[in-house]
């Protein structure tokens, strides 16, 4: 259930408060999101944490009242109080949403295409 350090350091991450909801089947949290990038997210993990690992989630991050960033997402890794997800499907929508999201928060332009040529590769 854990990934390598290598891969996940090869997507930027860009700290963003944003209200963020998780479910699974019936079940919904509202959640803090600690980070985000193109492959995937870090929340607070709930209390009561009562999530199957074993099953996939969905996570709905609201930008705003008109936009949101939605993915079917996999726990990758629960540690230190800490839930990290590796996104598993994303709409076109939500991820020209995303790119532009990490695009206002990178410094260097040409690091979001090496990103996505990154996430292309996988």
């Amino acid at each position: 259930m854990s990934e390598h350090p290598a891969e996940r350091r090869r997507f930027k991450r860009i700290a963003f408060d944003a209200r963020t909801e998780l479910s699974q089947g019936e079940s919904t949290w509202p959640v803090k999101l600690i980070d985000l990038s193109l492959k995937g997210l870090l929340i607070e993990r709930p209390d009561p944490w009562l999530g199957n690992a074993q099953q996939d989630f969905l996570v709905d991050i609201h930008l705003s009242e008109e936009a949101d960033i939605t993915m079917d997402v996999q726990l990758a890794h629960d540690d230190h109080g800490q839930l990290g997800f590796v996104c598993l499907h994303i709409s076109l929508e939500s991820i020209e949403r995303l790119r532009r999201l990490i695009e206002l928060n990178l410094a260097d332009p040409q690091e979001l295409e090496r990103e996505l040529g990154a996430l292309i590769e996988i």
